[in-house]
């Protein structure tokens, strides 16, 4: 794992035009996560030939987004459903009132007879549906009559609508023709609470028959599943048709209270499974295969959305490969669609400001007030003007994007010479707590901020110049980020001490960068102007470290000291195949895995015993992946022998199956 110090210094070289993460590594396979940045209760439908996904965004504006796809990987952004949800003052940072973790979520996406339908969530309103007769839009909203918590509708073949929603009692109902309400004496409940589901209801009809996936959070996370012959039941249920699957990401820090002083409780490596792939469901290519999607709590960074190959076995849809049903491989072959795309990705992340439009990433945090921002009034410049607000949580305006891992720095010009008196603005990372690094004006002079709200602590630098660069260098592997500033955008110093980024359930979103400008008076300042904004990021591929294709390597279990050996030879050949593929040769023989799962050495050409996917954890370490298993490589330290028989990383990285691979020559 690279220090973040080190990550700091590297990325002072990386051009604003470096790449962003992308699942599409090029070979016919993909990397989990899809995106690298929060996309959390995710919804996807199959029309045709193409893939629509949308999934939770909160208080965040413009919200609902509408993903396309051609092969399930590659994502572009349509549009969003929506610019504006106003249902009050809450949703404006007025009247002392806010919506963080309130607004729009988990959403439901529909498409039937023509029409593409999203039934979404908002606390303190009913549900809401929004229609379209094109995906790009435009979309209208219809508030519904009632609140369906998690709700999933099923449009079935005998031309009735149903509803499902609620958390851990299943509840069912028929909806009427407008779709705004239930048909009257319909409402029951079908599953009731103790009998194994959720929440996070995702509801099919296939080959006749009713599934209903769902997502438990209690104890270890995991996706339960329920089928019946009919929409109301009697249901039969799957304890876990996905448990456990985190790709080795170990459980970090975690907010105790929503106030100062904070208390936060540390990271853990402990098996207990919390942060397993959970809420999602299924869909089927024209090919017939099946495939999963799910999101999983991954630390600061936010919730992320994930694919998994679907087995069906007993009549399950188990995500998993055959001999390790309900684990996901981090990285396998692409889905077979009817088309082929090119590695791609949904968002433009940097933005010069100098379009007649925001880059599509950026969100308000709240409702905007359109008067008080601008593209037009500097040509090459966002203007926000400074509103009144006691502090960053309260500032109006405040334009964010979802932060994005494993590790990524964002950098902004900024231009302070239109503040007045009171003004604060700057760069800050929107979590709770929050850090920002930022400008503040008293009228007279003018002093470079940094502000960490988990500690409570300022440092400051005067500045004396009206152009500066703020820089946040984020790591969300160790859930550490660091300020810098610059006055000549090149070289940078550091300001204040390390700020630990947390997952908390109050904003119910993860970190996102935000540029900010507001008034401490209590009257409107003056304004900020903001120049180009970049987002770095140092691993931005599925491997941090390439395939070492025809080099002779070692490999160490991490935590032990003496390379694998597989009878008696402990350096490999690495043999490059499709797919990122390898075989592992040492001298006239190959590895390979035998019946009983242990790997030995053997004669001959490869064939899928001796292959393994090359694959990594998400801190870098080595996974090799058996292709006859479809399990990892796992050294066992109290025999001194390796198997193809773990069914994936654990948190602590102790168990056998990291790997940390070491040229030989």
């Amino acid at each position: 794992m690279r220090p973040l110090l080190a990550l700091v210094t590297c990325m002072f070289a990386l051009s604003a035009s470096a790449a962003t993460w992308t699942a599409d590594n090029g070979n016919g396979t993909f990397t989990n996560p899809l995106f690298y940045d929060e996309f959390s209760d995710p919804d996807l439908i199959r029309v045709g030939d193409d893939f629509y996904l949308t999934g939770t965004t909160m208080h965040a504006q413009p919200g609902l987004p509408i993903l396309h796809s051609r092969d399930l990987v590659n994502w572009q952004l349509l549009t969003y459903a929506f610019e504006r949800l106003d249902l009050g003052p809450a949703f404006r940072l007025e009247e002392g009132r806010e919506s963080y973790g309130q607004g729009i979520w988990a959403p439901c996406f529909r498409h039937h007879g023509g029409t593409f339908y999203i039934f979404s969530n908002v606390n303190g309103q009913t549900t809401q549906l929004f229609r379209a007769q094109n995906p790009a839009g435009p979309w209208t909203r219809t508030p519904m009559k009632r609140a369906f918590h998690d709700l999933s509708v099923l449009f079935d073949d005998d031309g009735k609508v149903y509803v499902i929603w609620g958390y851990q009692d299943v509840h069912f109902a028929q909806l009427d023709e407008a779709l705004t309400d239930i048909v009257p004496g319909t409402e029951k409940i079908i599953i009731r609470k103790g009998a194994g589901l959720g929440e996070g209801l995702h509801w099919y009809k296939i080959d006749g028959r009713y599934y209903i996936l769902s997502a438990w959070f209690e104890g270890r996370m995991r996706m339960p599943a329920a089928r019946a012959d009919r929409p109301d039941g009697p249901y039969e249920i799957n304890p876990a048709i996905s448990m456990d699957e985190d790709f080795g990401l170990a459980e970090g820090y975690r907010l105790r209270n929503r106030s100062f002083p904070f208390e936060i409780t540390p990271p853990n490596t402990r098996d207990g499974g919390r942060m397993s792939l959970h809420q999602g469901g299924i869909v089927s290519t024209p090919a017939g295969e099946w495939w999963g999607f799910s999101m999983m709590d991954y630390n600061s960074v936010g919730r992320l959305t994930c694919l998994s190959p679907v087995t069906w076995q007993d009549g399950w849809p188990y995500f998993g490969l055959p001999g390790n049903l309900k684990r996901t491989p981090r990285t396998w072959i692409k889905p077979a669609t009817a088309h082929t795309s090119a590695p791609a990705v949904p968002y433009q992340r940097d933005d010069d400001f100098s379009g007649p439009k925001l880059a599509n990433v950026w969100q308000w945090n709240h409702v905007p007030i359109d008067d008080r921002w601008s593209l037009a009034e500097r040509a090459g410049y966002l203007r926000l003007h400074a509103l009144p607000a006691p502090d960053f949580w309260w500032a109006r305006n405040t334009l964010t994007q979802r932060a994005i891992g494993p590790q990524s720095v964002p950098t902004v010009a900024l231009d302070v010479s239109g503040l007045k008196a009171g003004d604060v603005a700057g760069l800050a990372l929107l979590n709770l707590p929050y850090a920002w690094l930022g400008v503040r004006s008293d009228g007279a002079r003018r002093e470079l901020v940094q502000f960490d709200q988990l500690t409570g602590k300022s440092v400051t630098v005067p500045l004396e110049r009206d152009r500066v660069w703020l820089r946040a260098s984020c790591d969300f592997l160790t859930e550490q980020a660091v300020f810098s500033y610059s006055v000549d955008g090149s070289a940078f110093t550091r300001i204040g001490d390390e700020f630990t980024m947390i997952f908390q359930l109050k904003t119910f979103q993860g970190v996102r960068y935000a540029l900010f400008a507001y008034n401490t008076s209590g009257a409107t300042g003056g304004h900020a102007d903001f120049d180009r904004f970049t987002v770095d990021e140092p691993h931005p591929r599925g491997l941090m470290r390439p395939i070492p294709a025809s080099r002779t390597i070692t490999l160490t279990p991490v935590g032990v000291e003496t390379a694998v050996a597989i009878d008696g030879a402990n350096r490999f050949e690495v043999v490059a195949r499709e797919l990122g593929r390898v075989a592992l040769r040492a001298g006239e023989r190959y590895v390979s895995v035998n019946a009983d799962g242990q790997l030995t050495l053997k004669k001959g050409e490869p064939a899928d015993s001796e292959l393994f996917q090359w694959t990594e954890n998400v801190y870098g370490d080595l996974n090799l992946l058996s292709l006859t298993t479809h399990r990892h490589v796992r050294f066992d330290a109290a025999r001194g022998l390796v198997f193809a028989d773990s069914p994936g990383p654990k948190p602590d990285r102790h168990d056998g199956s990291c790997l940390v691979w070491r040229y030989a020559e």
